[in-house]
């Protein structure tokens, strides 16, 4: 799966405070991802976040 520091990651599961909207600050073995309702960031293995990824948003640049 083609994930770049930057992109807007659409979840299947909502964070606690409501929102289903991460943004990506670091890609590797681990994502880090932060929310973009609350802020909160944390570190995820790769695989678990690809698995629950529903839609990557990403700005094209033209």
């Amino acid at each position: 799966m083609d994930v770049r520091v930057g992109d807007i990651l659409k979840m299947k599961k909502k964070h606690p405070c409501g929102s289903d909207s991460f943004s990506v600050l670091r890609v590797g073995m681990d994502f880090k991802i932060r929310c973009n309702g609350c802020g909160h960031e944390v570190m995820v293995p790769r695989v678990k976040v690809e698995k629950n990824i529903k839609r990557i948003e990403r700005e094209e640049n033209v």
